[in-house]
This record gives C-alpha cells, sequence and structure tokens, in this order.
C-alpha cells in the first residue's frame, strides 16, 4: 500500500463564522493531500496532462468527527490501497494538532483520454513507481 503525509495551515478565508472549516473545504484538502502523495512518489499530474491523460474525481466521501480550527495544522495521510487499473481510490485521514482524527474520507478518480474523453489505463509510469508498494 502506498502512503505519503501532505500539511495544509487552515487558512481565514476557509473557515466559517464559527471559525471552523468549512465542509466543502475538505474536498480541496483532499486534493492537495492527493497531488503532493503522487508528487512525493515521483509523480507528475503536470506532466500526465501533457501526455493527454486526465484524472477527474468519481466518487467523494467525507465523515466529519471534530472541526477543524483556524490557523490549526492539520496532517492528511493519503493511502492507495490498491494498485489502480482505470480507476484509482485514495484514502484520506486528517489529523488536528493535538493527534486527533477529525476528518476522514475517500475518493475514487478515473483515467480518461484528454482528446476523447474515454476510460484508459494510467500511465504505464505512474504504475511502475507504484508497483514496489504493493509488491
Amino acid at each position: 500500500m502506498f502512503q505519503a503525509e501532505t500539511q495544509v495551515r487552515v487558512r481565514y478565508a476557509e473557515t466559517d463564522q464559527m471559525a471552523y472549516v468549512y465542509y466543502g473545504n475538505y474536498a480541496m484538502y483532499f486534493e492537495v493531500a492527493r497531488v503532493e502523495a503522487l508528487r512525493s512518489a515521483g509523480f507528475s499530474y503536470k506532466q500526465m496532462e501533457e501526455d493527454g491523460i486526465m484524472m477527474p474525481v468519481l466518487e467523494l466521501h467525507t465523515q466529519f468527527m471534530k472541526p477543524g480550527k483556524y490557523d490549526e495544522l492539520l496532517t492528511i495521510k493519503t493511502k492507495i490501497p490498491e494498485l489502480p487499473g482505470i480507476r484509482i481510490k485514495f484514502e484520506y485521514e486528517v489529523i488536528n494538532e493535538s493527534q486527533e482524527l477529525i476528518t476522514k474520507g475517500w475518493t475514487t478518480l478515473t483515467f480518461l483520454k484528454k482528446d476523447s474523453h474515454k476510460p484508459c489505463r494510467p500511465p504505464q509510469y505512474l504504475l511502475d513507481l507504484l508497483r514496489p508498494y504493493f509488491e
């Protein structure tokens, strides 16, 4: 299984009137964590898109246990539980500065050819980067 961690400091603009992270912003945090996790493995979203493959989100699930708060440094643990096929699943845990699990969730994305928007296999270089984590 592939795992990585990313940190995000909660900005004022990402909070609601209670100074809690507005729930819709967790999707953005998941995206940041997903991109940075793949970057840490040596993969570039930008290069994949230049090579003609996109990864749109098909599913998003989020469970909130406690609020994230303004100016907290959140750690987002990202896991890829299985080697991707046409789809790739990411699992997330958001931990606050007190080391409490405050939010968890997952996203499922698919690989599409940019020109036709038809499903395709993941780029071989992504599979080559991830395969050692599943052996």
